[in-house]
């Protein structure tokens, strides 16, 4: 189990991750990039602006001071949103302490370099190494993920996820670090899926708000869900990820929570579209990131990079980005030519 945790971020997830880790006793320091909001913290004990009604305990440092961050620290958290990653750790990456592992609960694929999150956070510590210190750059990398809307697991609701690394025991100490009565905790080796799925099905949750939006009805959603989990595992196994994984807790379980949250950031994107609203007005009213917006790029690049057939997706982009209107996608998706059913 690690014992002095650093979490890297001050939205939603990070602070739940700081008070689950918190309530086991544990040393916790919560980082935040923004001076103001972790001075507001300190005064109210509160994050109100991403986790209404949670108190931040005394026992968890606050700081937004980059140098002391990770002193002494044991393993980090990354919780930035995926399109800040990088700018965030060019930020801490020279004060983060050599052979430190890392594990990420961002969901996204990069734009630009269609990297994902582990991926980023590694190209940017070799950077920072440099060629005089290659070793410094050296550390397991990992990633938490399932379905856990944050709302729920704030108030102590059942959840159940996975800690995926290459690392057999930088997954095994994250899951004992994280596991509590209300929050189970698997391993799995298949890192590359496990970050796929994550960052793919916030697209496929889109859709599922746009047919929310446009009232299509329960039988379009569920068939969504089916074709939706479909593509993204084709993607997957292109990429090397292993078809079971997309069947899983981070896969099939974390799509149907993304797709069904009445809270969901993906899913109310989607519902705002379906509703009429145009992408830019969506994401001012909704709090946070939407992180299936960006993503939606990327996975379109990667589906061209890989030779794969992503019809959802490439729907979805043509909405969000080409001004294709939702109906017209939907007419699109049902009068493509008839063929046998086939997952993955």
């Amino acid at each position: 189990m690690f014992e002095r945790i650093t979490v890297i971020g001050d939205g939603a997830m990070a602070s739940v991750c700081a008070l689950l880790l918190d309530a086991k006793g544990l040393g916790v320091t919560l980082w935040g990039p923004f001076p103001e909001h972790i001075e507001q913290m300190l005064q109210t004990r509160r994050n109100d602006r991403y986790l209404g009604g949670a108190t931040m305990p005394e026992s968890i440092r606050l700081t937004a001071d980059d140098a002391s961050a990770c002193e002494g620290v044991e393993l980090i958290v990354s919780a930035i949103p995926t399109q800040y990653i990088r700018r965030v750790w060019e930020r801490v990456g020279p004060s983060v302490p050599a052979g430190v592992p890392v594990v990420s609960v961002a969901k996204g694929i990069e734009n630009d370099t269609i990297l994902r999150p582990t991926q980023i956070i590694a190209d940017v510590l070799t950077q920072c190494a440099g060629s005089d210190d290659p070793d410094r750059a050296a550390r397991s990398l990992g990633a938490l993920s399932g379905p856990s809307v944050a709302d729920e697991l704030a108030r102590h609701l059942p959840a159940t996820v996975c800690a995926a690394s290459d690392d057999t025991e930088l997954a095994n100490g994250v899951q004992e670090t994280f596991t509590t009565d209300w929050f189970r905790v698997y391993t799995n080796d298949d890192l590359l899926g496990v970050e796929l799925a994550g960052a793919t099905k916030n697209v496929i949750a889109l859709a599922a708000g746009i047919l929310d939006g446009l009232q299509a009805g329960n039988n379009a959603k569920s068939a969504l869900l089916s074709r939706g989990l479909a593509e993204i595992t084709r993607l997957g196994v292109a990429m090397g990820a292993r078809s079971e994984t997309f069947f899983g807790l981070t896969g099939v379980g974390d799509l149907a929570t993304t797709c069904f949250s009445p809270t969901g950031r993906n899913r109310t994107c989607g519902e705002m579209l379906g509703k009429g609203k145009k992408l830019e007005q969506c994401l001012e009213d909704i709090p946070g990131i939407v992180e299936g917006v960006p993503t939606t790029r990327s996975v379109v690049a990667l589906a061209d990079k890989y030779k794969v057939e992503m019809p959802i997706t490439a729907a979805v982009n043509e909405v969000l980005f080409e001004e294709l209107d939702p109906i017209e996608a939907i007419a699109r998706l049902m009068t493509r030519a008839p063929k046998a059913e086939r997952v993955g």
